[in-house]
């Protein structure tokens, strides 16, 4: 049961009239009774009947009887609020993220590709009203997950991410950025976007990323591109372990930060680069604050009228009172 409410509580001014009642039984009282004028009430004593103790309730009745009237005025009443939430102008993101070699590189922790998914994984986690996508791409590109509501899947998705080899290694953006207009360009959600994520420079596939960020505008869809790498030197792979593991040397990191500009300049976007761990997070977090959703709350209230029992009550007390005073009490010295 909800908490109890009352719909038109300035009734409960009238309860200032109730001292003001009482103060009248008090005053009235004697003149409301017939009077018998004897010499001596010697021989009364201890004869006074259980009518005559009674009597006076009459007026408790009606007392307690106002002050019900002026709660049932009030309108006392429970209610039940239900929420329903409902996606007005939702929002369709894929991320196209750079599956290539390179993403073992150890300037981030445990690694890029690691560290990519754990905070790919809180962004899906937050978006919970929109639809998301995942394309992976490093020599070619391929769809990962369509563009689904269903987080469960997606997050499985972004789990299941690792480096297998089953595209050719290698970095190509364009490849990757056009897999995923592919993915949103037939989509009539209110904003359509996507992350693209790389950590070097376009040397792959048969697309241009210039050509593939041209078609992203020509369908209205916003790019934002993130390059992933500190500044200077990493820890990349350069071979395998004899265990199978790989064998790591220190590189100069290199992204074309440029052309990532470029395609996000272009398509109305924004260029982030994440350097740390604590950056690709705060990266992820400013475009998730970008691309707001439009959520419609729906409440629905259900109430429940409590204010019948008290004009039950009163109408009882009043008639046990008038019926009282017209029979039992109708001649009653």
């Amino acid at each position: 049961m909800g908490k109890i409410t009352f719909l038109n509580p300035e009734f409960f001014w009238l309860f200032l009239i109730i001292p003001i009642a009482i103060a009248w039984f008090f005053w009235k009282r004697n003149e409301q009774s017939a009077t018998l004028k004897i010499s001596s009430t010697q021989g009364f004593k201890g004869s006074e009947s259980f009518l005559t103790k009674f009597k006076p309730f009459l007026h408790v009745f009606r007392i307690i009887a106002l002050c019900s009237l002026i709660i049932a005025l009030a309108r006392p009443r429970t209610v039940d609020i239900s929420n329903q939430t409902k996606t007005t102008k939702g929002v369709d993101i894929v991320m196209a993220i750079d599956v290539s070699g390179s993403m073992l590189a150890k300037d981030l922790k445990p690694n890029r590709m690691e560290a990519l998914k754990r905070v790919a994984a809180d962004f899906v986690e937050e978006r919970p009203n929109d639809r998301i996508g995942l394309v992976l791409y490093a020599s070619e590109a391929y769809t990962k997950t369509p563009v689904t509501s269903d987080k469960a899947i997606i997050l499985e998705a972004i789990k299941s991410i690792k480096y297998d080899q089953v595209l050719q290694d290698g970095t190509g953006i364009g490849m990757g950025l056009a897999t995923a207009v592919n993915r949103l360009k037939d989509s009539k959600a209110k904003s359509r976007v996507i992350i693209l994520l790389t950590d070097g420079v376009n040397n792959a596939g048969f697309i241009e990323p210039e050509t593939a960020a041209d078609i992203a505008k020509q369908y209205g869809i916003k790019v934002y591109t993130v390059g992933i790498g500190t500044n200077g030197m990493a820890e990349f792979p350069y071979a395998y372990a004899p265990n199978g593991g790989f064998l790591f040397k220190m590189q100069k990191v290199e992204i074309d930060e440029q052309l990532m500009k470029s395609i996000a300049r272009k398509t109305d976007g924004k260029y982030f680069r994440a350097t740390s761990n604590d950056k690709l997070a705060e990266i992820y977090n400013s475009i998730n604050k970008l691309e707001t959703t439009e959520i419609e709350e729906l409440k629905f209230y259900d109430y429940d009228e409590k204010y019948r029992p008290f004009v039950l009550l009163a109408a009882f007390l009043l008639l046990l009172e008038v019926g009282l005073r017209n029979t039992v009490y109708r001649s009653f010295i």
